[in-house]
């Protein structure tokens, strides 16, 4: 079968499509035939060398995927062949024809979902799902700032606050971005690019402030982020390449709160209630995963640089 190998850490170029071994399930293991690959910044990082967690060498990179059961080993319980899934990790990595996973990498594609939509869950909306109410706490009613909305996961964040209530406003940097933002429903759409936004935002919530903001790139916006937020407002960061620094008094006058997180840190009872509520709202239709760009597997490396030096319009995804 073909798969990405990176055998050095380093730029895209470093990965390669070669053909490698068949995989073969071994208990409790199953493999999938993957249709679609989603991909994420993480990504980049780790590949570059530059991430705290780096995998042993050679290596196939990813973690979200969606595709078929082809075949499952013994003591698997949960799946079976032929069976729609997507994926939060595996064993083997995803950016390939087929990966080897456990049951608990795997989750239930609704039929309603197709592949590549499927291959725009795992990072994107578990992660903005955990910062939304396993880390800010979110309520219904209260206002919530997407800074950054028109990617993967500020897309996942706006349709999952609005399902659940809350008061959207989201920025995003170009014409394109803010159409996709203004499609997603009854969200206030925004253009971080301008210098008055943050006015904008302080009209818009009648100078109460924000309750909760979702933060893409705190190296460029966080300090900013703490003028504009409600009293006990939490500010979660999700993104950021770089440092900044910020004045600790706009915290301390309104008892609030800045909490980083990365999805890798989520405990199992977690992650279990991140998919059961993504799978609730792919079944109801009140998720809906926008596919951007789309790259054949063996053009993985141009798909890394689009991402990182481009702005995002909803998920880019590989096709093996």
């Amino acid at each position: 079968m073909k798969a990405i190998r990176v055998h050095e850490f380093g730029d895209p170029e470093v990965m390669k499509l070669e053909t490698v071994d068949e995989l073969k399930p071994g208990p409790g293991q199953i493999v999938i035939t993957i249709k679609a690959v989603g991909i994420n910044p993480v990504e980049a990082y780790i590949r570059s060398g530059g991430y705290a967690r780096k995998p042993n060498l050679p290596y196939t990179p990813g973690s979200d995927a969606a595709g078929v059961v082809d075949s499952v080993g013994e003591g698997v319980r949960e799946f079976k062949s032929g069976d729609r899934v997507y994926t939060w990790g595996s064993i083997s990595g995803v950016y390939a024809e087929r990966s080897l996973c456990t049951e608990a990498h795997l989750h239930p594609l609704p039929d309603n979902v197709d592949f590549k939509q499927g291959a725009a869950l795992g990072v994107p909306y578990a992660t903005a799902y955990r910062a939304l109410f396993q880390k800010a706490f979110a309520q219904p009613s209260e206002t919530v700032l997407i800074h950054g909305g028109s990617g993967g996961v500020g897309i996942a964040a706006i349709q999952l606050a609005l399902a659940a209530g809350c008061k959207v406003i989201a920025t995003a940097g170009s014409e394109a971005g803010r159409a996709l933002v203004a499609s997603q429903g009854k969200a206030r759409v925004l253009d971080h690019s301008t210098s008055g936004y943050l006015e904008q935002i302080k009209s818009l919530t009648a100078d109460h402030g924000v309750d909760v903001i979702v933060e893409m790139l705190a190296n460029s916006n966080l300090a900013n982020d703490l003028e504009i937020l409600a009293p006990k407002g939490r500010v979660i960061i999700v993104g950021s390449r770089g440092p900044i620094a910020i004045d600790p008094r706009h915290l301390m006058g309104r008892d609030a709160s800045i909490t980083g997180m990365v999805l890798f840190n989520a405990q199992e009872n977690e992650l279990k209630s991140i998919h059961a509520a993504i799978i609730a709202g792919l079944s109801n239709a009140t998720l809906r995963p926008v596919i951007g760009r789309e790259f054949s597997l063996g053009d993985a490396a141009l798909a890394h640089r689009r991402m990182m030096e481009e702005r995002s319009l909803g998920k880019t995804v590989l096709i093996p």
